[in-house]
């Protein structure tokens, strides 16, 4: 069964990450997909998220999906028993994704049973389009790229780091968008069990 935990803000739901785990984190190998974080001026999350992945026992290993192809990716990740996808620029995240391969990669592994969990970038790339990430004035479009399509694995977009700021530009923008769009806090991550999709972590899900 597929399994996918798609967060804000990663280890802020801790809890949401130790009750999907199949076996104790200390018998289970993690990567973390940094790529999204290489044009960021701040990357200090990467090493915190990395820290906290650490202190609840889990064998992490750093990976740039940058420059690879679909077959050294394939290789790589399949002693991996979860993928992190983490935080940064959506759409460098996204051109790195299609040029590499990795997701037709991803796609096999979950299939199989690796847990994909998201860290914003990481989250909004699973959902049909990444256009959430232009929402805000945060995410820029620095690599020109065209194809927005993301690896469709909810069938919502998701806007990430909600906060109430950002209420009048999430309902102009989503007014106008084809796809449904549903709201993520930092302290929320959405569940896919299968075909089951549930919100867990704090508060009621924001409806604008």
């Amino acid at each position: 069964m597929k399994t996918l935990l798609l967060t804000s803000a990663g280890t802020d739901v801790r809890d949401e990450i130790i009750n999907i785990l199949p076996k104790p984190a200390s018998k289970l190998k993690l990567a973390q997909i940094i790529t999204a974080s290489k044009v960021e001026p701040d990357t200090a999350y990467i090493e915190k998220d990395r820290q906290n992945f650490e202190n609840m026992g889990f064998m992490v290993e750093d990976v740039d999906i940058e420059g690879k192809t679909e077959t050294e990716l394939r290789e790589h990740l399949k002693q991996f028993d979860i993928v992190v996808v983490q935080g940064g620029n959506t759409f460098y995240l996204l051109k790195a994704v299609q040029d590499s391969g990795f997701d037709k990669v991803i796609k096999s592994l979950i299939s199989k049973g690796t847990i994909y969990i998201g860290i914003s970038a990481g989250t909004v790339i699973c959902c049909p389009t990444i256009e959430t990430s232009g929402w805000k004035s945060g995410d820029k479009n620095i690599v020109g790229l065209k194809n927005l399509a993301g690896l469709d694995l909810v069938p919502f977009n998701i806007f990430v780091h909600y906060n109430p700021k950002y209420d009048e530009i999430i309902r102009d923008n989503a007014s106008k968008s084809k796809i449904k769009t549903r709201i993520l806090t930092d302290d929320q991550a959405f569940l896919i069990k299968g075909s089951k999709i549930t919100l867990v972590g704090e508060k009621p899900e924001v409806l604008l």
